[in-house]
């Protein structure tokens, strides 16, 4: 029977702990909001001329990614993030699915 092995995350304070788990939840938020602004809110407006699905996600999306942002810096500051993660959450938060992909590949290297 083997026992699992400890992780780097669970070495993590309780501080540390929440502030990765609010930057989970503000990536799927925002990620979230941007897939729903590229796959719903712009055909929309774009193919049936229905632009009020923009002006509602749009400005949603845009709170949500300035939280991120700041978020992703908050907990950067609390956690020893690899050299990569902070420059590689921005970036993935300007691609679909990237704020989902950065939180599995950071929590990835964090367990390493």
């Amino acid at each position: 029977m083997s026992h699992p092995q400890p992780s780097a995350l669970s070495t993590l304070t309780k501080k540390q702990n929440a502030a990765l788990r609010n930057l989970t939840i503000m990536g799927y938020l925002e990620g979230t909001s941007f897939l729903l602004l590229l796959g719903i809110a712009m055909p929309l407006k774009y193919m049936l001329d229905i632009p009020e699905a923009v002006s509602y996600v749009g400005p949603v999306h845009g709170v949500l990614f300035v939280a991120y942002i700041m978020v992703l810096i908050i907990t950067a500051s609390r956690i020893k993030m690899p050299l990569w993660a902070l420059p590689a959450g921005v970036i993935g938060s300007f691609l679909p699915f990237g704020p989902f992909i950065f939180d599995h590949l950071l929590k990835k290297s964090l367990r390493k």
